[in-house]
């Protein structure tokens, strides 16, 4: 076997939330990380999969990639299944010709949310619609086909990239005096910085210990409702804003969406501490922090000549009045990457 000492990462889906992040903080550590867009080389297919592993020889590759948009996946099967299902096939397949580890990227919507506590990694997999389904196959394909893997299941992903459910309610927050939000769907909202460091925690071990392989979830310390997710972004930017727009609780049957998502998304990331000892902070704290990070960034935005190009609404905006209702928007979102 060719060494790989201080061979990169390859990180595909490298523009989502959690890749972008990743290429960031490998970077801020000097980690050497070789992140590829879609553009660059999408995981669907096979050649450019296999060229961007030979040509790169890297020590681990992470799949950031993936189909995300819970609604869209109920009328586009196929998408969902190529992103999520024949991708990773693609990926682990290759990983596994190369002798090189897979570090994969789930959810918690592979579960029908039935249970009342956390879940666990061997629970029952029951998923309510066509991400989780697809999602589901996708881990199957992974462990089936590289022997060695890292599957990580997560939920409620938010950060200061891309359209997400904290950056929705801060935008809605701007613009109302009043916002209604599910109060009885329950999770554990994820900063893509603690995915991030998991994920390089993950392949330190994987040089110590090579054999390490299974699924683990890893999520952000401490249980909310998107009502409660809301409420703490919202308490937290008054203080730069002044604003405090009144957060009002309702149930998920007011609001239909195409995509059934699970009651209950709440992950339990002891085992993910046991082996790699490492677990996220408390997801208050990171709201702060990365409410305090958008709100500088809109103050420098703010501050430039008016000659410049203003970024600070930058992000495309959904296209109809339901997407744009972040009890929507933060149901779907908390897959994004």
């Amino acid at each position: 076997m060719v060494s790989r000492m201080n061979a990169p990462i390859l990180i595909f889906g490298a523009r989502g939330q959690v890749g972008r992040e990743l290429v960031a903080l490998a970077s801020a550590r000097r980690t050497p990380a070789i992140g590829l867009a879609r553009n660059d080389a999408s995981i669907t297919d096979e050649a450019a999969v296999r060229t961007a592993i030979d040509v790169h020889r890297p020590a681990a590759v992470v799949n950031a990639a993936g189909y995300t948009a819970v609604d869209r996946a109920e009328r586009e099967p196929e998408a969902a299944t190529a992103a999520n299902v024949t991708g990773p096939a693609i990926l682990a397949s290759a990983c596994a010709d190369a002798a090189v580890p897979l570090i994969h990227l789930s959810t918690a919507y592979v579960f029908d949310g039935t249970k009342k506590s956390a879940y666990v990694e061997n629970d029952r997999v029951a998923p309510l619609g066509v991400h989780g389904r697809t999602k589901a196959e996708g881990e199957a394909k992974v462990r089936e086909l590289a022997k060695r893997h890292v599957i990580v299941r997560t939920s409620w992903i938010y950060s200061i990239y891309g359209r997400n459910f904290l950056r929705t309610v801060l935008r809605l927050a701007a613009e109302r005096d009043e916002l209604k939000m599910v109060s009885d769907q329950f999770g554990c909202p994820t900063a893509t910085i603690d995915i991030a460091e998991a994920i390089l925690v993950v392949i330190r071990k994987l040089a110590e210990k090579p054999n390490t392989s299974g699924t683990f979830h890893f999520a952000g310390n401490g249980r909310t409702s998107w009502h409660g997710f809301a409420e703490e972004i919202v308490r937290r930017q008054a203080f730069f804003t002044g604003r405090m727009p009144k957060v009002l609780a309702i149930p998920a049957a007011e609001y239909p969406s195409a995509g059934k998502r699970p009651a209950n998304c709440e992950l339990d990331s002891s085992k993910f501490q046991g082996a790699f000892g490492f677990r996220a902070r408390p997801w208050q704290e990171r709201v702060g922090e990365i409410v305090a990070q958008l709100q500088a960034k809109a103050k420098s935005v703010e501050a430039k000549p008016t000659d410049e190009p203003d970024t600070k609404n930058s992000d495309p905006k959904p296209n109809d009045k339901k997407s744009s209702d972040p009890k929507s928007d933060g149901k779907a979102a908390e897959a994004a990457r």
